[in-house]
């Protein structure tokens, strides 16, 4: 694999070196201590992202958006809406769909790409399903560098879909600029939600299937539940039906709204800055278990382990001595 021409190519956008970079990501991040091309890819992304017929727009030149909630509320539809929205715009849109992996073999569903169909041989949307490996907080490990990846390649936004979440898996919220968490009449009450996290991660709440009985009652309960809290920025509630296109244009808005919102509050500076913080503590915590292994650290961590099982030291000591033996 050539790296320097899969980058080159994927900066002019063309679809199959971005298929094959962001499939890079994914095996380098299953791989003990990461793979060095995923450095040369990262390093090149580094200097100038955006199609070079744009001059490169600077990192993170796309409006990131994420999608989560509980399974079944429609966000594979949602995120089929969005993208016909954004398109009308004139916009490139790139999609991370994160499906969850099976326990037993690993693989993964990626029914995702079953609800977009029509978007298939639309040269301007990208859709990747991605399995989550494993990782728990509704994105798969390697979501942030295959974000990256599809920023480089000139996406004006990127919608990334989320497994369906369960409490505590609200991952997305550190990763993208604006959060959409839908819900659904007969998924649940606000009370779940809360107990979720889902409160404090919403930028924009989306009762979707508002055609079926209790959408409206949803609604009101989430008024009631929202409006207590105090800040700059309060999620609106936006009803829609995702099969049929309604509610679009008010989820657009609702969307736009929140972006200028960032832009003028300089919160959208503080969450790119959040987000690199993240990217590159996992990165570098990754690689440190890497040379752990590699070091042959695991009989070390064992001897610890019984000490502290015998009582003969304590957590916090046996840590200290853990990595000072690392240097």
């Amino acid at each position: 694999m050539d790296v320097g021409m899969l980058v080159a190519d994927a900066r002019r956008g063309r679809p199959r070196a971005v298929a094959r970079l962001i499939t890079l990501v994914e095996n380098a991040a299953a791989a003990p201590g990461g793979d060095e091309r995923l450095r040369e890819v990262m390093a090149a992304f580094a200097t100038a992202t955006g199609p070079e017929a744009e001059g490169g727009r600077g990192p993170y030149g796309a409006r990131v958006i994420g999608l989560t909630g509980s399974p079944g509320v429609g966000k594979s539809t949602s995120t089929g809406m969005l993208i016909r929205a954004f398109r009308r715009r004139g916009r490139r849109v790139g999609v991370l769909a994160v499906d969850p992996s099976s326990p037993f073999t690993g693989g993964a569903l990626l029914g995702d790409r079953v609800r977009m169909q029509e978007h298939a041989t639309d040269p301007e949307v990208f859709i990747r399903s991605m399995a989550s490996r494993g990782h728990l907080g509704g994105l798969a490990w390697a979501t942030p560098q295959a974000l990256r990846v599809l920023d480089a390649a000139g996406c004006d936004v990127i919608l990334v879909e989320t497994v369906g979440v369960g409490q505590a898996e609200v991952d997305v919220a550190r990763l993208a600029d604006t959060t959409v968490v839908l819900l659904a009449p007969g998924m649940g009450d606000g009370i779940q939600a809360a107990k979720a996290g889902i409160l404090e991660v919403a930028d924009v709440f989306v009762v979707n299937k508002a055609d079926r009985d209790g959408a409206q009652a949803l609604v009101r309960e989430l008024r009631n539940t929202v409006a207590p809290l105090r800040g700059p920025w309060r999620p609106p509630i936006v009803s829609t039906v995702a099969s049929k296109g309604e509610g679009a244009d008010d989820l657009i808005a609702a969307l736009d709204k929140h972006t200028a919102y960032l832009d003028e509050s300089g919160e959208l500076r503080r969450r790119r800055l959040a987000r690199a913080r993240d990217e590159i503590e996992t990165i570098a915590l990754a690689r440190l278990r890497a040379r752990f292994a590699a070091e042959g650290r695991e009989r070390r961590l064992d001897r610890l382990a019984e000490r502290l099982v015998a009582a003969e030291t304590d957590p916090y000591t046996a840590a200290d001595e853990l990595l000072a033996d690392l240097g």
